[in-house]
């Protein structure tokens, strides 16, 4: 069972503040305990103690600075334009922190990806990482959002800006273009989207 030394009043406003129901303790030696995904906190006087089966639910919210996380996305579409989903999957060294896709209705394949990189920061976000190594194998978007390739389509010019905003949030980020079979997880759920739709 993973620990974080912290303070629990201060790890009890990050929870509160994404979005956790934090509630008394069940002893008198729990402050408090809190329940997310497969994930349980109960805190103690100077640590929180996190169990279940994916304690990275919960573990990104409890450390005082964010940490690093690595962030894969991936658009899929079906026709160019034609039904599209978004796949993201978020990582660290203590495993999947979230992982998740949607259908977003029609779209062309370039939108389809920027709007899964722009899902997956806003999580990336949201689970308060101030560290982020983002990786996609759609490699036009990766250059026009680092600047490298420039585009004329209004549309694809708003999301890189959207996306760079998002990115500028966080006090480090890098972005890279990588293989589609390193890309494989955050692949794999944008077309399971599609295929459930």
């Amino acid at each position: 069972m993973p620990s974080v030394a912290c303070d629990p009043e201060k790890a009890r406003r990050r929870l509160e503040a994404a979005g956790v129901d934090v509630e008394p303790g069940n002893t008198e030696y729990e402050r408090w305990r809190a329940s997310h995904g497969g994930a349980v906190a109960v805190a103690y006087d100077d640590k929180v103690v996190v169990q279940g089966a994916t304690p990275v639910d919960l573990l990104a919210h409890l450390r005082e600075s964010g940490g690093r996380a690595h962030v894969y996305f991936d658009g899929a579409c079906r026709g160019n334009p034609g039904p599209a989903s978004v796949g993201y999957a978020i990582v660290t060294a203590d495993g999947v922190v979230a992982e998740g896709s949607e259908r977003i209705g029609e779209s062309t394949n370039n939108r389809a990806e920027y709007e899964a990189l722009i899902r997956a920061l806003e999580v990336a976000r949201d689970h308060g990482f101030d560290e982020v190594d983002v990786r996609g194998d759609a490699e036009l978007i990766v250059k026009q959002v680092r600047g490298e390739w420039n585009t004329n389509d209004p549309d694809l010019r708003e999301r890189r800006v959207t996306a760079l905003e998002l990115l500028s949030g966080f006090d480090r980020w890098s972005l890279e273009h990588v293989p589609r079979e390193i890309n494989d997880r955050a692949d794999s759920l944008a077309n399971e989207a599609l295929d459930d739709g």
